[in-house]
């Protein structure tokens, strides 16, 4: 059997073919394509029109090759997503997750319900692009668009829906949107009423692995065949998890543009000591709880590396560093790098801010990002162990930051524990696997 997984990051994506034999799963890169958010009528948004052509660019690509998926399934970042009129024809533009509109809205929403209030009823962290608050700037800045919706659906559930012609909600996913009940697992009704969201936009959550549909007609005419469109754990980091072995000590970082650090739960952690040490509770594959905390990953460096432009490879980035006898860690986590202008000018700024030793050159930029993300981890890690009350002895990497060696050995020197790198690959393996087990 063969599937197609379709991982659709900030700045890439791209179609995995995956083949399952003998218990272990073979990948093959199809395709792959650029993505980031331009301007577009005052705010940073996705091409979500491009996307698409490149989804459907990679799937007659199978065809060509002769390697037709028996199924296809995609996942993607959170919190973003469209909203869809009477004639499912999109509501406004497709604003990426790093557009400031939201940037006073937050107290706005809080007065309603407080930070405290919401954390305890959804689990979770309150961050600038959090869905909840992006739907509620839409609704102040296009009351009558919101009011005319008749469906909400993430990103990868609207490819889904371009793909299939099924309009189709999937947990891990949406609990990302700080819209769904902890305790239900189905997107909150009152919550929704309190913001003067309308609620009856919002479908039934589904878990992953359920079978969306055959494709439309007019795309099986495109790329010459027809299979399966099939819930991914659509959020890439819980596809990614997928790949963790279940081990009672085990940290998990899902390391990529952000590094999501966290424990799989059977139930969600609200309380107060929690939100204090900045943890969330996301969706896992199988209904679980993903409690993690996110962490600025490697869009400081990728974002270095387009803006000064530095022309090494990511492994030559990596020798730099480690000899360039800078080893002070940047605030990982500053919100001077969350969407700067210049990341270099932020880079400086902010270790200037701490007192730190002003680089001399593009490596010591780069030792500082990276001894900065192991710093990051360490600080998480003191904070999960709290909130958890349990000691971990383990971190496994997976994504494609659990290539940066150097990355490793400094989170394993920080933490004190052990640091056990994971497939790069593991969104697309995570995808696969939820494919696999389609019913």
């Amino acid at each position: 059997m063969s599937y197609l997984a379709i991982d659709i990051g900030a700045s890439s994506g791209r179609h995995m073919l995956g083949k399952t034999e003998n218990g272990k799963i073979e990948l093959k890169e199809i395709y792959r394509f650029k993505n980031g958010p331009q301007m577009k009528n005052g705010h940073l948004c996705w091409d979500r029109e491009q996307l698409f052509k490149d989804i459907v660019a990679g799937m007659k690509k199978c065809g060509e090759l002769g390697e037709i998926p028996q199924s296809v399934a995609i996942d993607c970042f959170g919190v973003d997503f469209v909203l869809l009129d009477e004639n499912d024809e999109i509501i406004g533009d497709t604003v990426s997750y790093r557009d400031s509109r939201t940037a006073d809205i937050i107290d706005e929403v809080h007065s309603i319900i407080s930070e405290e209030d919401l954390f305890a009823r959804t689990g979770i962290a309150s961050q600038p692009y959090n869905t909840i608050y992006q739907l509620y700037a839409m609704n102040k800045e296009n009351p009558e668009g919101v009011k005319n919706a008749k469906t909400f659906l993430m990103l990868p559930e609207y490819f889904n829906f371009l793909l299939s012609g099924v309009k189709m909600n999937e947990f891990t996913e949406a609990s990302t949107t700080s819209l769904v009940n902890a305790k239900t697992k189905e997107y909150d009704k009152e919550l929704l009423a309190l913001l003067g969201i309308p609620s009856d936009i919002f479908g039934k959550l589904n878990m992953p692995s359920t079978i969306v549909g055959d494709l439309r007609p007019e795309i099986q005419k495109e790329i010459g065949y027809n299979c399966n469109v099939v819930l991914a754990a659509a959020h890439d980091t819980a596809s990614a998890v997928m790949t963790v072995p279940n081990e009672d000590d085990a940290i998990y970082i899902s390391s990529g543009t952000w590094s999501l650090m966290g424990v799989l739960l059977e139930n969600a952690i609200c309380t107060k000591d929690a939100k204090e040490a900045g943890f969330t509770n996301e969706g896992a594959f199988d209904g679980k709880i993903r409690f993690l905390k996110n962490i600025t990953g490697f869009w400081v460096v990728q974002q270095l590396r387009e803006q000064i432009p530095i022309n090494s490879s990511w492994s030559e980035m990596v020798e730099m560093a480690e000899s360039s006898g800078y080893n002070t860690p940047i605030e990982i986590n500053s919100p001077l790098l969350f969407s700067p202008d210049n990341m270099k000018e932020a880079v400086l700024e902010q270790l200037k801010i701490q007192g730190a030793p002003t680089p001399k050159n593009i490596a010591q930029l780069l030792a500082s990002v990276y001894y900065g993300m192991a710093d990051g981890y360490k600080k998480a890690i003191i904070g999960l162990e709290e909130v958890t009350n349990k000691t971990y002895n383990k971190i496994y990497i997976l994504g494609g930051g659990s290539l940066n060696t150097l990355v490793n050995r400094i989170t394993e020197e920080y933490t004190g524990k052990k640091v056990v790198p994971l497939e790069a690959e593991a969104t697309a393996i995570g995808n696969i696997l939820a494919q696999s087990n389609a019913e």
